[in-house]
């Protein structure tokens, strides 16, 4: 263990983005940081949050209902502040992503617009065993629409012996499905098992059939490349609490490709502040969309929230995704490394996330044979923060924003030490 120790200290001081850790703010307990490896179920405040939220509620307590249209961020215009980290972190223009509401009911206003089943073109297809509120959102779409979920959700399962969906499968079950498809909705990133989805194949196969093709982005925001614009994504989803490390319960976002954004006739469920901002204030409810995504906002921002997404976000700016997608890599590869190397864990692990680096994002999904709760309840006690999932796997997450090499040889230890505990 020693030449692993100083292998991660030695990976830890060439680490380029080295000093983004001390940006965040780490739990402890009894005194003592955690190695926290859970930031794809919440990400770490950082350290500027606070003062950002301070500043609009000191803003708030200085300029009442006038903060709409005074200082430096007039409130008015909140949502546009985001917009340039946002498309690139997504890979869009500035006029297709808008940070508002939250995932799930951004997720039902894009369902709004492209899902629109029509003839035999009824089908939904998502991943089987979807986060519940996909799994949700799309059931009851397609139940508003007067369809019948048992014949109309077609949900893929893996192949035997295969813990993923290989992109084959899926352009093979759309091609299948052809012109009874209406719409297909994937993940980025499976909450699950970590496997980071094709989604330019899968949105060039979908178009190929007259499908619409969406992606929910919750566990990919942040955390592995995007390039929704130029694979002509339909529409995308996110939160920002996981890896944008924005909040609990933080402001969604939504993406709506231009060719879309730009029709002001497509279907939607409109709401005020999605309508001409140059005539929105004289109450004629002459309905004019915003020919952008921004035509797709209900209402005006939850500032504070938004602060503290702009807080996160200026760091996303200054360390870039290229970089932290690089040292991503590297510390999942080390982490993966140091499980197939160890004896003990490698005869007491499954990884069921993919091993190839590229079709998967910061997280890897640990099934632990024998033991397993008992197991993550002692590395609970020794100061590591996880994630457990039912049946029998943990979720490792090293974030590269502020997670280091040293944090996952700590864990490898302390994860060999349970494992050999459990089994005397």
């Amino acid at each position: 263990m020693k030449n692993i120790i100083e292998k991660a200290k030695s990976l830890d001081q060439a680490d380029p983005l080295a000093s983004f850790r001390s940006k965040f703010h780490f739990p402890e307990k009894n005194g003592v940081p955690c190695i926290y490896l859970c930031g794809n179920s919440l990400g770490l405040q950082p350290v500027t949050t606070r003062q950002a939220v301070n500043d609009e509620l000191n803003h708030w307590q200085e300029h009442g209902v006038e903060g709409h249209i005074t200082g430096n961020r007039p409130w008015v215009s909140y949502h546009e502040y985001s917009k340039n980290a946002l498309a690139k972190i997504v890979g869009a223009k500035q006029s297709e992503v808008v940070a508002m509401n939250n995932l799930t009911t951004n997720l039902h206003l894009a369902m709004a617009s492209f899902y629109r089943p029509k003839g035999k073109r009824t089908k939904i297809l998502i991943e089987k065993g979807a986060f519940p509120s996909d799994y949700y959102a799309v059931h009851s779409s397609i139940l508003q629409n007067g369809g019948n979920p048992t014949q109309d959700l077609i949900q893929l399962e893996t192949q035997e012996n295969e813990s993923w969906i290989s992109t084959e499968k899926i352009i093979e079950t759309i091609e299948r499905l052809g012109d009874e498809l209406a719409m297909v909705m994937l993940p980025g990133v499976q909450y699950y098992t970590g496997q980071f989805f094709e989604i330019k194949e899968i949105t060039k196969a979908a178009h190929a059939t007259g499908a619409n093709c969406g992606f929910d982005l919750a566990h990919a925001v942040g955390n592995v490349p995007l390039n929704l614009h130029d694979d002509k994504v339909d529409f995308a989803v996110w939160c920002t609490y996981k890896y944008l490390n924005s909040g609990p319960g933080a402001v969604g976002g939504l993406f709506i490709h231009e060719r879309q954004a730009s029709n002001k006739d497509i279907p939607r469920l409109s709401g005020w502040w999605g309508h001409n901002p140059d005539v929105r204030f004289k109450m004629n409810n002459d309905i004019d969309p915003i020919p952008s995504v921004d035509g797709w906002q209900l209402s005006n921002v939850n500032v504070l929230s938004h602060a503290a997404h702009l807080a996160s976000l200026d760091l996303f700016e200054e360390a870039g995704m290229k970089n932290l997608r690089e040292k991503s890599l590297k510390l999942t590869g080390f982490l993966e490394e140091l499980i197939v190397q160890s004896e003990i864990l490698a005869g007491h692990i499954e990884i069921l996330t993919p091993s190839d680096p590229n079709a998967r994002g910061a997280q890897l999904s640990l099934f632990l044979t024998n033991h397993g709760k008992s197991i993550f309840d002692r590395l609970i006690s020794k100061n590591v923060i996880m994630d457990w999932r039912e049946p029998n796997v943990i979720r490792v997450a090293p974030v590269p924003m502020y997670n280091s090499f040293s944090d996952v040889s700590n864990f490898v230890e302390l994860l060999e030490v349970a494992i050999r505990d459990e089994e005397q």
